[in-house]
């Protein structure tokens, strides 16, 4: 008997939506949340925001969800808080305090001299609250135990670090940083540097990639149109699927080409960048998938779309 397929139920919808996550949330609930608002049938999001966190959390829909991977990599800015003579067990509000310190005098000047040596490429050790895993358990978990364990710090860069203002026991903090940073340690650490400790108490994320503030949607908004608009209305703010892929320059390929791009083999294109990666488009410029450019010149396919959806 031939096994019967799991078709998944709700719309076929595909695009990338940026939510405008809320603060108490945690990033999979708002998904789940989303996902059943718009009925979709298949959705994922781009990289976690903790709970306490608010801002840019990228939603994939449909075939979107391939080109998630893109975004994970992608480049980060947040603005924070940096709350001055104390530490906490997570490095973030949700903690309990474990240390407070007399916070010392401080100065523009001083602070900025600081931040200075948190820019360009760090090593960071990762939280014992955070999602990296050890033998498939989750640190947080074994934080939540009062395990902890070593970890092996990471590399990771710092591109911009702004002072957008501070009080005596509050720095405001502006970063634009790689994919794996964790802003927590990054606060932590320059806590220590000033000689008091620190916690995040408050963290915004206001861009992705090449996504903008501006492009973002609450989810109280949301609700509000599809009860008064309907449910298919929502797609409108569906970003396209290459929106992902920022600056990946554009391949338009020939019948021919494309032909033996959908069976998975490279091709030689004229005129074609000498390295990095693509976005693939047919003959009518409609996006069919991302591609990069191999040691021998020709274009490998590397993540192809379902043209027949």
């Amino acid at each position: 008997m031939a096994r019967r397929r799991n078709t998944p139920k709700g719309r076929k919808v595909n695009g990338i939506l940026l939510l405008d996550k809320p603060v108490g949330i945690s990033s999979n609930a708002a998904l789940q949340e989303v996902k059943h608002l718009f009925k979709a049938a298949k959705a994922g999001h781009t990289g976690n925001l903790d709970p306490l966190a608010s801002g840019m959390l990228p939603l994939c829909f449909g075939e979107a969800t391939k080109m998630s991977a893109y975004l994970l990599d992608a480049d980060k800015v947040y603005v924070g808080t940096c709350k001055l003579g104390v530490r906490t067990s997570s490095a973030d509000a949700e903690g309990e305090v474990i240390e407070t310190r007399e916070v010392p005098p401080l100065t523009e000047a001083l602070v900025l001299k600081v931040l200075e040596r948190f820019q360009g490429e760090i090593e960071q050790i990762p939280p014992m609250h955070s999602a990296l895993k050890l033998n498939g358990q989750p640190l947080y978990k074994l934080a939540r135990q009062g395990i902890e364990v070593e970890r092996k710090p990471r590399q990771v860069t710092i591109y911009k670090l702004e002072l957008l203002g501070m009080t005596p026991d509050e720095l405001e903090l502006y970063v634009h940083c790689s994919k794996g940073t964790y802003i927590r340690t990054l606060v932590e650490d320059i806590g220590e540097a000033l000689g008091c400790g620190a916690y995040l108490s408050r963290l915004r994320r206001t861009k992705v990639g090449p996504f903008q503030e501006e492009g973002m949607i609450t989810l109280d908004a949301l609700h509000q149109q599809a009860e008064s608009e309907g449910v298919e209305s929502l797609d409108r703010h569906l970003l396209p699927l290459d929106h992902a892929l920022g600056n990946y320059p554009e391949i338009k390929l020939t019948e021919n080409s494309l032909f033996y791009v959908l069976q998975g083999q490279a091709v030689q294109v004229p005129h074609a960048p000498t390295s990095g990666w693509v976005r693939l488009c047919n003959s009518a410029g409609e996006f069919i998938g991302v591609g990069a450019v191999l040691d021998d010149g020709r274009i490998g396919p590397k993540r192809l779309l379902n043209t027949g959806e």
